[in-house]
């Protein structure tokens, strides 16, 4: 998938379920919670109509924060 063609996607009860960590980013009360589960909401700017360099210091945040996760996913 093209970058161009991504877009958020609301959480359903389903991918929720199904998961161990929940990660948002400004989600806030809309998003289904279940007990059990690790949520995260991660505070990151919004791109949407920033130049160029500005979306790709988000895209580092949020890889930066994903590789951050994982890393700690996979020593517990």
């Amino acid at each position: 998938m093209e970058l161009t063609e991504a877009f958020p996607k609301p959480l359903t009860d389903e991918v929720v379920r199904a998961a161990d960590v929940v990660v948002t980013m400004g989600c806030g009360d809309s998003c289904p919670v279940y007990p059990g589960k690790r949520y995260l909401d991660w505070d990151v700017a919004d791109p949407a109509g920033a130049s160029l360099n500005i979306v790709r210091d988000v895209r580092d945040d949020v890889d930066r924060r994903v590789r951050g996760l994982l890393s700690e996913l996979l020593h517990d």
